[in-house]
């Protein structure tokens, strides 16, 4: 059912999907979550964070240089009030190595009007004004920092609201990339993604368009793509039931990222998307994982060259199926060629 426009939880219309052209290859966006270090396990809280992780920004920089891709690194209020964040990155995005959007962490960001609590992580929880001035606050932050104004945003934790759309419009961003794609967040209090496209789409508001690009997720397995709702039936109490799924070959999540998805899968979701003609096969992950032990991900050295490998073997991948690397602005010049319907 198509819901009214200007939420990003509304059903696109055809005419607001993003297709590729039928002489153009899908692309690839390495979208970072560059945030403080704090304890996923630990309940969220304004203070006692670390910051430890911000000179190994400059390593993950110099390996994607190299590499020839340009990442866009969502910066929250934590790092944008750190000088060397400011330094490695600034740098980098002066050099046309990188690209810097938004990525709100309401419990760190002012003003803190609201309880800290698990309901009020997610940003599109909280009440209007708030999540406005909340974005207001980063987005200023952002420009006083590195010179320039922000169009793309994440919301931590993909913490969308009803309103976020028209917000962001508002405000000057044109592009979001807060949705996870097959993910239900509702047990936390968080937002129902199960049946997001993967395609991007414009949400249209009163104040302007944005542009949604999903974080990427495909479902494999003998089921292949009728197998996504059996995972969401079997899975909804608890991941242990979706790895059994997975082994079994039946059906599996496979979302695009180095954070718990081994390489091998991770290529297999790149040929599914590749088939399916995704526009862009958005990657993610956070950057407290360029150090050991900030996240469950990498807890040791070993880890962190695993990381890397990681990236050797998806890049050479993506390589061979030849899909190049691309930007916020080039997204955005791709979608322009289908406005908004």
């Amino acid at each position: 059912m198509v819901q009214p426009a200007g939420n990003f939880f509304a059903e696109p219309a055809p005419s607001d999907l993003v297709e590729l052209a039928a002489d153009e290859r899908p692309r690839f966006w390495v979208t970072i979550d560059t945030e403080e270090d704090f304890d996923w396990e630990a309940p969220f809280a304004r203070t006692g964070y670390g910051l430890s992780s911000i000179p190994a920004l400059a390593d993950c920089q110099r390996y994607f240089a190299s590499a020839k891709v340009k990442p866009i690194y969502l910066v929250d209020w934590p790092v944008v009030a750190d000088d060397r964040a400011v330094d490695i990155l600034g740098a980098a995005r002066a050099d046309g190595a990188c690209e810097i959007g938004a990525q709100l962490h309401p419990w760190v960001t002012p003003p803190h009007d609201e309880d800290v609590s698990a309901q009020n992580s997610y940003t599109g929880n909280l009440p209007r004004d708030l999540q406005r001035a909340k974005m207001i606050a980063l987005r200023d932050a952002i420009r006083d920092r590195f010179a320039m104004m922000p169009t793309v945003y994440r919301a931590g934790r993909y913490g969308l609201g009803g309103e976020t759309a028209a917000m962001l419009a508002e405000l000057g961003f044109r592009c979001d990339t807060s949705v996870r794609s097959g993910f239900d967040y509702r047990f936390g209090h968080g937002p129902d993604y199960r049946n997001a496209p993967l395609h991007p789409w414009w949400v249209r508001t009163v104040a302007g368009a944005v542009l949604e690009v999903p974080v990427t997720t495909v479902f494999g397995g003998l089921l292949g793509r009728a197998g996504e709702p059996v995972y969401h039936r079997v899975a909804r109490n608890g991941t242990h039931a979706g790895a059994a799924l997975a082994r079994l070959g039946i059906v599996e999540r496979i979302a695009l990222t180095p954070e718990g998805i081994p390489a091998d899968r991770a290529c297999k979701a790149i040929d599914i998307a590749v088939d399916l003609r995704v526009p862009v096969l958005n990657f993610s992950f956070h950057s407290p994982s360029l150090q050991p032990g900030n996240t469950p991900y990498v807890r040791s050295q070993a880890d962190l060259d695993l990381f890397y490998q990681w990236w050797d073997v998806v890049l050479d991948h993506l390589a061979r199926r030849g899909v190049e690397a691309t930007t916020a602005a080039d997204i955005m010049a791709m979608a322009a060629r289908r406005p908004p319907g």
